[in-house]
């Protein structure tokens, strides 16, 4: 029996909904989700390669064998335009999962960027191509290329299990991950919220007080909070 297993076929989220999650946040995302946002949010470890880049896109999955990239590059082999690569290794110190090569390839094909729970290498390559990373870990261990693993199946990236066909977005807050069914709902509502932080904004520059413009004062006067007309350390009167 295998210990291998690679889906060639993925049930993508729809286009038009990636196209709509290009322009949020993943602050936005994940605060749209509810309590299911804490479980989306991949841990705080997962950080970008490059500053001031956000992508969004299908997840196509790969799960490697420690010290092995070869699962990796079959997913790379399988994702099309518009994919994002999410990589776990579980021994993330045992060999890189992406390099120049694989950045060179995924330009090629137009893929959205590369999530990885493990190793990457040839960051200063990387950061001149411009190709978006995230990733847990820098350096520059050798990989072998002749590992078991799977493709296009569930893994547990940074926490978040990301399903072949998930919704993930990435910016320099993080990565968040939405299911597939979800992800018209949870778009629509980050996108009410995008427009509820215009207003606040457009108030903010009439002159309102922030305090005022995220309607602070009615949240604050439930609390019966005590104020003091005078300084902690004042003498007593």
């Amino acid at each position: 029996m295998s210990a291998s297993t690679v889906y060639l076929k993925v049930n993508r989220v729809a286009a038009d909904i990636v196209e709509r999650a290009r322009e949020l946040t993943v602050a936005d995302i994940h605060e749209s989700m509810g309590a299911a946002g804490r479980a989306a949010l991949m841990d705080a470890r997962m950080h970008p390669l490059q500053q001031g880049v956000r992508i969004a896109g299908p997840a196509v999955t790969a799960y490697c064998w420690p010290g092995d990239n070869l699962m990796m590059h079959r997913a790379l082999n399988l994702a099309q335009r518009g994919d994002v690569l999410v990589v776990v290794c579980r021994a993330e110190l045992s060999g890189a999962q992406w390099g120049d090569l694989a950045t060179r390839h995924a330009l090629d094909k137009g893929l959205a960027g590369v999530v990885v729970q493990g190793c990457v290498r040839d960051v200063d390559q990387v950061r001149e191509l411009g190709f978006p990373v995230w990733a847990t870990h820098v350096w520059a261990m050798h990989p072998e290329k002749a590992g078991h693993g799977t493709v296009n199946a569930p893994v547990i990236c940074e926490g978040v299990e990301v399903r072949p066909g998930d919704l993930v977005v990435a910016d320099g807050d993080g990565v968040v991950v939405v299911p597939r069914a979800d992800a018209d709902r949870v778009v629509g509502a980050a996108q009410a919220k995008m427009r509820r932080e215009d207003d606040v904004i457009a108030a903010m520059r009439r002159g309102q007080p922030m305090w005022d413009a995220i309607g602070a004062p009615a949240s604050y006067a439930k609390l019966e909070v005590r104020e003091v007309d005078g300084a902690f350390d004042d003498a007593p009167r």
